[in-house]
């Protein structure tokens, strides 16, 4: 009888690689799912913080600079933070600034900081347009009444015209993010100011905070108001791209002083002037071409009035005219005044506070008119003096004594007659001209 015979064969390896090849998939698809997660292994958002402070205002130099680095944030940056301190400035410039905070793409936070900062004037129309507007504890904000050129109040209809329009545009940049309405028009009208927990309290400001970092994580989660500019904020940790204005932004903002623009103007047009007169001399020229250009980067830059320009001109024509017409002084007498009333006049545009400084106008106008005075007391003198032109001015006049018994007197050689020898190298005084002979004496 055959035997059968049973034999069982070892367990097949299929099943343990599917499970093998199974578990790795998940493994893949786990890590990818962790990957797509919002946040995961994700890098900080980064914000760009630009810091306006205290010695700048609000102008066309420094308006060029924020607007280039609000655009910048637009690239790669979370948001951009202004931190604030500033005492006001142009209107122009201001309204630019934040019509550009108002178009930006990406979140705009104003930070009245450090403690001890304050946005005036100008300044709270940059900090109503942000789309989140805080301040350090120890700040104050207001004070937005528009003044003129020289610091006094805007007279009769133009006061009214002028407030009601700034009254308005504040209030409604207020409006548009939600705050308070009330409180932008008595900045505007009273002058109103408030210390930032008043701000707070009052719904001027949405938040105060004592530094940025601490701002970024309370704000963490915020959505803007702005229903054009609707943003939610995750912005706590961010990494901090600081960027101030560099040296030419400094420079600039130097130049545009109204007192240093008046001087690099007159000192300007004195060097053109003198190279003009005296050609040949070179550096008076140079040196006054280079301030005449830097003052009228200035004078482009700032808003003028070309009346006061026109009497500045006036008054240097005048000047150098009477140094050529004998007028007995008038004319230097009314070029002074031209000049002193066009450097006072220049900058005297209403809702500008640029003006230039009545104590240094008086004092160039002095030092001017005293130089002056000098320069036509010895002009004068030497018309009267009489002539001494010809051969008899060498009279008087000392030389030295030449090996060949000649003598040097003026730069030529002369025949002499003398009582006593002479000696070469000895210095002898003309007495008498006698056809080409001098007489002369030992001295």
């Amino acid at each position: 009888m055959q035997q059968v015979r049973f034999a069982f064969k070892a367990e097949s390896p299929f099943p343990n690689r599917i499970f093998t090849a199974l578990k790795r998939l998940l493994l893949a698809v786990l890590f990818v799912a962790a990957l797509a997660a919002p946040g995961a292994l994700a890098s900080p958002p980064r914000v760009l913080v630009i810091h306006f402070g205290p010695d700048l205002e609000i102008n066309p130099v420094t308006e060029d600079w924020i607007k280039s680095q609000l655009a910048r944030a637009e690239h790669g940056y979370a948001a951009a933070v202004i931190e604030l301190d500033t005492p006001g400035g142009l209107s122009t410039s201001m309204k630019s600034i934040y019509q550009r905070e108002l178009a930006e793409k990406v979140p705009v936070i104003v930070y009245v900081a450090p403690a001890g900062a304050r946005a005036a004037s100008a300044g709270v129309w940059l900090s109503q347009a942000a789309d989140v507007l805080a301040m350090a504890p120890i700040s104050n904000i207001g004070s937005s009444t528009p003044i003129d050129s020289s610091g006094q109040n805007i007279a009769s209809d133009l006061r009214r015209k002028v407030i009601n329009d700034a009254a308005a545009s504040l209030k409604a940049l207020a409006a548009a993010h939600h705050r308070n309405t009330s409180w932008p028009v008595l900045a505007v009208t009273k002058a109103s100011n408030l210390t930032s927990q008043q701000a707070l309290a009052m719904h001027v400001i949405d938040f105060i905070a004592p530094t940025l970092p601490a701002l970024l994580r309370k704000i963490d989660g915020y959505r803007t108001k702005d229903a054009q500019r609707v943003f939610t904020l995750h912005l706590a940790g961010a990494q901090l791209t600081n960027t101030s204005p560099g040296f030419l932004t400094r420079l600039l903002n130097s130049i545009i002083d109204p007192n240093i623009i008046s001087l690099l103007f007159l000192a300007g047009i004195v060097g053109v002037g003198y190279e003009i007169f005296h050609p040949g001399v070179v550096l008076p020229g140079a040196l006054g071409a280079v301030c005449l250009l830097t003052s009228l980067f200035g004078l482009s830059v700032l808003p003028i009035a070309w009346t006061g320009l026109a009497l500045v001109l006036l008054g240097v024509a005048l000047l150098v005219i009477d140094a050529h017409v004998v007028t007995h002084g008038a004319l230097t007498l009314a070029g002074l005044v031209s000049t002193a009333v066009g450097l006072v006049t220049l900058f005297h545009n209403a809702g500008t506070p640029y003006h230039t400084s009545v104590p240094l106008v008086v004092t160039v106008t002095v030092l001017l008119g005293g130089f002056w005075a000098f320069a036509l007391g010895k002009a004068v003198r030497a018309r009267r003096m009489p002539v001494t032109v010809g051969p008899q001015e060498i009279v008087g006049m000392v030389g030295v004594v030449r090996d060949n018994g000649l003598v040097f007197v003026r730069g030529e050689l002369w025949r002499v007659r003398a009582a006593e020898p002479l000696r070469p190298g000895e210095h002898v005084q003309v007495d008498a001209l006698d056809g080409l002979t001098l007489s002369v004496h030992r001295v």
